[in-house]
């Protein structure tokens, strides 16, 4: 089991980034994504990079002229009001 955004998601061997935007339909054109809070730096490594069990994968849209916000600050802070 791995958690994207906190939200519990099935866990099989050789699972990759690609295949969690894939499960989760991330389609957005501009994303960044966190693997146990290391960035994967690059967008044509989605497909390659190995994701391990138990993991915690942070997926961000990115919104031109915004301020970029991880899943947890947002969760944070709306939890503060």
């Amino acid at each position: 089991m791995i958690r994207v955004n906190g939200e519990e998601l099935s866990w099989c061997d050789g699972m990759t980034v690609q295949d969690v935007l894939d499960a989760k339909n991330f389609t957005f054109r501009m994303i960044s994504v966190w693997i146990n809070e290391a960035p994967v730096e690059k967008r044509e490594d989605y497909p390659v990079t190995k994701i391990p069990d138990g993991a915690e994968v942070e997926v961000v849209h990115m919104i031109s002229g915004g301020q970029a916000v991880t899943a947890a600050d947002y969760r944070t802070s709306h939890m503060l009001r």
